[in-house]
């Protein structure tokens, strides 16, 4: 009898412990395996997910939260950031909303894959996200958009105004007199992109700058954690420069687009909400307040803060975001 249970509790034992180590081993998938389709973010959920999708020959990283049957916000980071930037925002956003948040080309986790003929432009970005927001199902969807997010943003808003249920613009420009004397250097290569013109435009990609980048305007520099602009330097240096200057030089075609903006903004009049970082170095607040001109249903408010106002006003910038959404999205905005 002792014989017996002593096999017995073995086998037991041995049963648990394999089902325990199939259940630990499972996520990982072999090397070189072909990726499933990510799971849904549960509803009612602030946990964020991490995914990856082949847009394009691009390899885009992404983040996720909340319902798929929620009304879908789509936030769009910019230079010197990624969408790390909305790590704490989005589990705010996402008991409501569902949210998610592309790295765009050239920035953070996403690789433009070997072999893939890519121009690092602004119209080539905004395409990538277009196919992206396809490809995950979004038939419409709010948008916020912070400084090289917004010309990605103008472009899906111009190119597809039905899809766009509202806008908040996080110090993100839309008009010329927003544009500060901080875009000198980019004016001379927009004028000439010399190889001297271009070469000038490295300066704003090493770690002391977009250390500025981020402290600039801002107070109290205890409230900002060094990891963001870490992150960014390291991803430039994993990348590359020479993206980023394609893009400082490209910058002036979004500009030249303006005139379109506006007229979907007199067109179309969607619910804007401009808040703003009043002493960004590199949009001025005239550039918030132009949005009033074009649009009669903009809002526009001011933070005691620089360029990257998330960043040490996520709590204030998330409660007007969440307000406003509120009163403007409704249950037909969700995703059919």
């Amino acid at each position: 009898m002792k014989t017996t249970t002593a096999f017995l509790a073995t086998t037991l034992l041995s049963a648990a412990a394999l089902q325990t180590s199939s259940a630990l081993a499972a996520p990982t998938a072999p090397a070189g395996a072909t990726k499933t389709a990510p799971q849904q973010a549960s509803p009612q959920s602030g946990q964020v997910r991490y995914h990856t999708m082949d847009v394009q020959g691009v390899e885009l990283f992404y983040r996720e939260a909340g319902s798929p049957d929620a009304p879908a916000v789509l936030l769009l980071h910019g230079f010197g950031a990624s969408s790390y930037m909305f790590r704490e925002l989005m589990p705010k956003l996402a008991a409501h909303y569902h949210v998610i948040a592309p790295d765009l080309p050239g920035f953070g986790q996403t690789t433009v894959k070997p072999g893939t003929p890519f121009q690092y432009r602004f119209d080539q970005l905004a395409a990538v996200i277009d196919a992206f927001t396809l490809a995950k199902g979004l038939p419409k969807y709010a948008i916020y958009v912070f400084d090289y997010g917004a010309p990605v943003g103008w472009r899906l808003a111009v190119n597809n105004p039905d899809k766009i249920t509202a806008i908040v613009t996080q110090n993100g420009n839309g008009y010329e007199e927003g544009l500060s004397e901080g875009w000198a250097p980019m004016r001379a290569a927009w004028a000439n992109p010399s190889a001297q013109n271009r070469e000038a435009l490295r300066q704003f990609n090493n770690a002391d700058m977009l250390k500025w980048q981020y402290t600039q305007g801002v107070e109290d520099h205890s409230l900002l954690a060094p990891e963001p602009y870490q992150l960014a330097h390291a991803a430039i240096e994993r990348i590359g420069v020479e993206p980023q200057l394609d893009l400082l030089v490209d910058y002036g075609s979004n500009i030249r687009q303006y005139s379109a903006l506006h007229q979907y903004f007199r067109s179309k009049q969607p619910p804007l909400l401009a808040i703003w970082g009043d002493k960004d170095p590199f949009f001025l607040p005239a550039g918030a307040k132009a949005f009033l001109r074009d649009n009669p249903n903009a809002q526009v408010q001011f933070v005691n803060s620089g360029h990257f106002a998330l960043e040490t006003h996520g709590e204030e910038i998330a409660a007007a975001m969440l307000q406003f959404l509120q009163q403007q999205l409704t249950p037909a905005d969700a995703q059919k």
